[in-house]
This record gives structure tokens, C-alpha cells and sequence, in this order.
């Protein structure tokens, strides 16, 4: 078994708790399915937040989830002009027997602008 990372963001659409907790929900909900994955195989999580959102940690999401025993940490993004706006990355570091090219890194709606060579 091997030690891969997963990337993935989405774009909020407001500084909302309740909207950050359901759309990083969303978030890591399709990270887990579509490289066929359970909590157990989570190592860790990080998250950042673009500096425009401030109603609450992403990691909340994560743990109203369920992942509970899984470590979880949350950054402040860089603030660069003209980055896309209210904005959660995530990257977990996972255990698998996928190769690096069968991960699938998820960027949800608009953030898919972000990496569109990897986004599915």
C-alpha cells in the first residue's frame, strides 16, 4: 500500500458557515468516492481558506463528517491579487493501492479553473 496525496478545492459562493460546511462537505464526499476511499485510509488533511472567508474553519465540515480521529489542520491561503475569490483547498495525504495516475484530484464547480489539466 502507498502513501498518495489528494488535491481538491471548491469556490464558495458566500462567507457562510453553514454553506462552507455543506459545500467542503461536498468537497470531500467526492474526493473519497471517486478515488474509492474510506476514513480509514485517511492519513491527514490540510485545508486552506482564501483570506475572504472567515465564518468559520473548514475542517468543521470534515468532522461533521464523521472523520474524527483523522488529523486536520487549517491555513490562511496566500493573499495574491486577482487569485479566484472564497476558495477551500484541500490536500489529504491517503493510504492506497492506486498508482499516482489513477487519483483522481477533485476541483468542484467554478475552482476547476483552478487546474484544469487535473480537474475532473
Amino acid at each position: 500500500m502507498a502513501v498518495r496525496a489528494v488535491r481538491g478545492a471548491v469556490q464558495l459562493e458566500r462567507d457562510d458557515a453553514e454553506h462552507m460546511h455543506e459545500q467542503v462537505g461536498a468537497l470531500l464526499t467526492a474526493l473519497l468516492e471517486r478515488n474509492q476511499l474510506t476514513a480509514d485510509d485517511l492519513i491527514s488533511v490540510w485545508f486552506t481558506a482564501t483570506p475572504d472567508l472567515r465564518c468559520d474553519f473548514p475542517a468543521v465540515a470534515a468532522r461533521r463528517l464523521g472523520l474524527l480521529d483523522v488529523p486536520l489542520l487549517c491555513a490562511q491561503e496566500l493573499d495574491v491579487d486577482g487569485a479566484m475569490p472564497r476558495v477551500v483547498r484541500v490536500l489529504a495525504h491517503v493510504e492506497t493501492d492506486l498508482p499516482k495516475t489513477a487519483v483522481a484530484h477533485v476541483y468542484l464547480g467554478a475552482a476547476a479553473a483552478l487546474r484544469k489539466d487535473i480537474a475532473q
